[in-house]
């Protein structure tokens, strides 16, 4: 019996429009709305323990959904209850390795859909088949864009090699791993200035007024520089306090906290890579690092023609982060569900 042409025409429709990722109570979907983005895929990934990653990301999300039409999935952290749980530590106590139970992304297999890949996450111990999933799109020449903790995001090594050589998802990806707390951890603010000579690239069109919360993190040696193939877009001042009208503490210079770099995939793909240093919850309160972070994920898929600097980058929710820090009890941290962390009207 023939199918009716209208019929065929209708489920067509709908599975051009459908969501990539099913909806779970696992993680959080994003159907995009009207904007340049629609038909693109962004994947979130919210596992840190100190940045309120579990907060900022769901708000990233719903901006890039809303106002620029990408879908977007928001995947977490849990603990065995199925909870976002930024309280399970990192590494194993003395004398109790046994114990220490392995960190849980689910939804990672959704990878295979995305057009991009916005990571927040830090020291994870994943299984193998949720690391091969992370690998796997880290050599497919696809987009990276990483936060904050991300340039340390494992505990340990990932599957994946290039020849005889095991890629470090920090240094070898990104263009540099955590090596210290340049500006004073949880005293000093962060003021960041783009780069003069960069100043029409397409991540900056619209970006003014840089600033957050966290300080700046060092990720290369004092009297070097960072890795050629990255190059510097905005440079992070710290300041004497936490304010954004404090002083620049000018004992200490600027160090790059945004860049950019091609990774060659060992096919000789070449994959899209913008890394900043900042963006805690907190610091994402700046309209200036929520635009800076927006119009990366653009150049990254190859849209920066459909960059405008006044599309809205304003939440969609009430959005109201906690402080930084690992004191969760007196900061009101515990283990929610993903739909917790949704924002609310």
């Amino acid at each position: 019996m023939l199918r009716n042409p209208v019929f065929i025409l209708l489920a067509s429709l709908i599975s051009l429009s459908a969501h990539p990722v099913p909806e779970n109570a696992k993680w959080l979907t994003y159907p995009g709305e009207e904007g340049p983005g629609k038909g693109k895929h962004i994947i979130l990934i919210a596992a840190d323990q100190e940045y309120r990653s579990e907060q900022a990301m769901p708000m990233m999300a719903g901006i890039l959904s809303k106002h620029h039409g990408f879908d977007c999935t928001v995947l977490f952290g849990v603990n065995e209850k199925g909870q976002v749980d930024p309280t399970m530590p990192v590494y194993p106590k003395k004398g109790q390795e046994d114990e220490f139970k392995q960190h849980n992304l689910p939804g990672l297999e959704h990878l295979k859909s995305a057009d991009l890949v916005i990571f927040f996450h830090r020291l994870l111990t994943l299984p193998e088949d949720q690391l091969k999933h992370i690998a796997t799109y880290l050599d497919s020449g696809k987009p990276i864009i990483a936060l904050r903790t991300a340039n340390h995001g494992f505990r340990g090594r990932i599957p994946y090699t290039i020849g005889e050589k095991s890629i470090n998802f920090g240094r070898d990806i990104l263009g540099g791993s955590f090596m210290g707390h340049h500006g004073g951890w949880h005293r000093e603010a962060t003021r960041g200035t783009v780069v003069k000579e960069l100043a029409d690239h397409p991540i900056v069109k619209g970006v003014s007024d840089i600033w957050g919360t966290s300080d700046v993190y060092r990720t290369y040696k004092e009297g070097t520089s960072l890795p050629d193939d990255c190059t510097a877009l905005v440079w992070g001042q710290p300041l004497t306090g936490r304010s954004p009208e404090d002083k620049p503490n000018t004992k200490k210079e600027p160090l790059p906290v945004a860049w950019f770099k091609i990774w060659k995939t060992s096919e000789g793909k070449s994959a899209r890579v913008f890394n900043t240093t900042m963006g805690s919850a907190r610091d994402l309160q700046s309209e200036g690092l929520r635009r800076l972070v927006i119009n990366a994920a653009y150049w990254g898929m190859g849209l920066g023609d459909k960059i405008t600097p006044d599309r809205s980058v304003a939440y969609t929710g009430k959005y109201e982060p906690r402080a930084s820090g690992f004191n969760y009890e007196k900061l009101g941290v515990k283990p929610q569900l993903p739909a917790a962390f949704r924002l609310k009207k």
